[in-house]
């Protein structure tokens, strides 16, 4: 009866947080980190009527949101004490970490909903969540997919991770900024599905890389394989969306000397989550291990801060044996 009682009062609990975190249009919203992707997903918001609080290391991306109609911040917990939702999209575990703690270091609203959309070590999302919990506030783990077009176009795909309470009280917000919103699991299933996935991506890019080098220097015109491979078994989104070939996909950053869109840095450090999770659940990646090593060797060279899609032209210009 107990336990009954118990499970009674959290469905309640987990209702009401539902109902009193609606997510429609009109919200504040506070959105930490103002990149390639942050900027496009935080103006997505503002188009749909909600009232953002932004804030970045970067003085420009900052003045790029003041000019759509942002109010900026002086700092992380002036956001997070302003904001029924805060959205953040930063680089790497530790500026994550370093984030929440500084964020919440000074108390938060009980009501306020922290979507940590960057894409970090499951267990470091975990412990973020433990962290905006015991402040009394709630946080769930909402990593993304779909790149900068997505980011741009409102297109992305959210995987979240946490209660189904908490997922439904983020969808109509996420919503803003994506297209399809899944519910992945407990904390940090969001970030091991996003890693996954990013695994698979680095994989497919190099895989491509490869064969588009090869078939070109056999003599095929770029532009003809390349409709070969969409319309046969060798299609997947690289190809198709984001070819790392000039002169093929016109929106690819291929066609921008690969400025902008997904840095091949972050592509590394994505493989090497991959790699660090793999080895703790001791579970097999050998082509993972394999593209983490190409892309620590196209870092080597100097292309870091280029697009990840980089390895075809680090691949062209290798000897040719």
């Amino acid at each position: 009866m107990m336990a009954l009682r118990a499970r009674s009062v959290m469905q309640i609990g987990d209702r009401v947080l539902h109902r009193h975190m609606s997510s429609g249009a009109g919200k504040r919203v506070g959105f930490v980190g103002l990149g390639n992707m942050g900027g496009h997903m935080a103006s997505n918001l503002i188009k749909k009527g909600h009232k953002l609080n932004v804030y970045d290391i970067s003085a420009p991306a900052c003045e790029a949101l003041k000019a759509k109609g942002a109010t900026v911040s002086k700092s992380y917990q002036d956001v997070a004490k302003s904001s029924d939702f805060v959205v953040t999209m930063l680089p790497n575990n530790d500026i994550v970490s370093e984030t929440y703690k500084d964020m919440v270091s000074g108390g938060v609203n009980s009501d306020t909903v922290f979507i940590d959309s960057s894409t970090i070590d499951p267990n470091v999302a975990q412990a973020v969540q433990k962290l905006v919990k015991s402040k009394g506030a709630t946080f769930v783990d909402a990593p993304v997919s779909g790149g900068v077009p997505g980011a741009a176009a409102a297109t992305l795909t959210f995987m979240v991770g946490g209660t189904e309470a908490e997922y439904q009280t983020v969808k109509g917000l996420l919503e803003g900024m994506g297209q399809k919103i899944t519910h992945c699991g407990g904390y940090g299933m969001g970030q091991a599905a996003k890693i996954c996935n990013n695994m698979m991506l680095g994989i497919s890019m190099v895989g491509l890389s490869e064969v588009m080098n090869l078939a070109i220097r056999l003599g095929l015109d770029a532009k003809t394989f390349g409709d070969i491979v969409n319309s046969s078994t060798g299609r997947c989104w690289s190809s198709e969306v984001y070819s790392p070939v000039p002169g093929l996909v016109a929106t690819a950053p291929a066609n921008f000397d690969y400025a902008g869109g997904f840095a091949t840095n972050l592509m590394t450090k994505d493989l090497g989550l991959a790699s660090g999770v793999a080895t703790s659940s001791n579970t097999p990646i050998p082509l993972g291990a394999m593209a983490h090593q190409v892309y620590r060797t196209v870092m080597a060279h100097g292309l870091g801060d280029k697009d990840f899609s980089v390895v075809y032209d680090f691949l062209r210009n290798q000897e040719k044996k």
